[in-house]
């Protein structure tokens, strides 16, 4: 397994869903950054299942950081956070963990490790392990703040419900937006909260699930992060996102919609704001030749309707290699979309940290 992003500022993951714990190590971090717990426990609480349209599995988050932080700021050492597991029901999975769950990875790592994985919850592949991204995340994304950096993500499309689009071109709205939903446990720009919980919770009473389209922005990010070819900040960033099990798509500021309109409907024309380079569009998303340009970086991100549901499927039994049914039980997420938002600003932070830190060396941080 690889289990380590990044390349000054490294990001490794460890535990399985009902194992002891979660790890996360964060590895070339600067010394001196502020560490605020209680920051990482808010952003933790965001991505904690809290009501009917998420799982019952309920984990107190309790983390511990036990290297790489002293009187409140990182050492410039490894910084180690450890997430301990309290409410594990393994015995939900034990009737069924031979029969391949459909659309989990439960065959691609039977077939991978030999039949050696921890099949408990998922075990490595388990959305569990989001929670140290997003312990992680939140030093990075504190940091980034101090540095005049913004990011968040909201929740763009769910069941068919749309919310209202990221202020793309206009950095100042942009960046009210993103104070806007920084302290949502439900991340929306309007009134569409009660529709999309709605249809959620039809879904779950069906035995069924729901997927859709979360929208990213990074306010602040300076123009010249990024490298030409193999190392652009849309292909990073896009490894870092599709490491996240449930997203299945990544388009960057109009993506796929470019392929409809002419050169002149798509090109971002320059012009000068305030003393400052600017771009009168943003379609490219702000990036330009896999470097940013300085205007606001927005993605989007497809989030696949939760794998688990109580309908019977049609699977194979990984044991008996013969044809089954799976009559799933236990306590899953009708929808991941609302929990995921957070998974992916963090993990977006993470990254910007590490192509800051190459850009202006590791210390540009503190």
């Amino acid at each position: 397994m690889k289990n380590s992003i990044g390349t000054s500022v490294i990001l490794t993951l460890a535990g399985e869903s009902h194992g002891e714990a979660i790890v996360a190590v964060l590895d070339g971090i600067a010394p001196g950054i502020p560490v605020n717990e209680a920051f990482i426990a808010e952003q933790l609480a965001k991505r904690r299942p809290q009501g009917p349209t998420d799982t019952a599995r309920r984990e107190p988050d309790d983390y511990r950081i036990v290297s790489g932080v002293f009187n409140g700021c990182t050492t410039g050492a490894p910084l180690t956070i450890v997430i301990p597991n309290v409410n594990v029901r393994s015995a939900d999975y034990e009737a069924t963990h031979t029969l391949a769950r459909p659309s989990h990875a439960d065959y691609t790592a039977h077939v991978k490790y030999g039949g050696f994985e921890d099949w408990r919850g998922g075990g490595h592949f388990s959305g569990r392990i989001t929670a140290g991204i997003v312990a992680a995340g939140a030093i990075a994304i504190d940091a980034l703040s101090r540095k005049g950096i913004k990011i968040g993500t909201h929740i763009l499309e769910c069941a068919g419900v749309a919310d209202a689009p990221f202020e793309a071109a206009n950095p100042e709205a942009l960046g009210a937006q993103l104070d806007s939903i920084a302290k949502l446990d439900f991340p929306v720009l309007s009134e569409v909260r009660e529709a999309m919980e709605a249809r959620i919770l039809e879904a779950k009473a069906d035995g069924d699930s729901v997927g859709g389209i979360i929208q990213t922005a990074v306010c602040g990010l300076p123009a010249g992060v990024g490298e030409p070819w193999f190392s652009s900040i849309e292909g990073e960033l896009a490894n870092a996102i599709f490491s996240i099990g449930g997203i299945k798509g990544v388009e960057f500021g109009s993506g796929f919609a470019l392929a409809g309109m002419k050169g002149s409907e798509a090109n971002d024309s320059f012009c000068i704001e305030g003393g400052e380079v600017r771009t009168r569009s943003n379609h490219n998303g702000g990036v330009n030749g896999g470097i940013s340009n300085g205007m606001p970086l927005i993605f989007n991100a497809a989030v696949k309707p939760t794998p688990s549901i109580a309908k019977s499927q049609d699977t194979i039994d990984m044991d008996g290699c013969n044809e089954a049914v799976l009559e799933l039980k236990g306590r899953h997420d009708p929808a991941i979309i609302r929990r995921i938002c957070i998974v992916v600003s963090s993990l977006t932070a993470i990254v910007l940290c590490d192509q800051l830190a190459l850009r202006y060396g590791t210390d540009w941080l503190r």
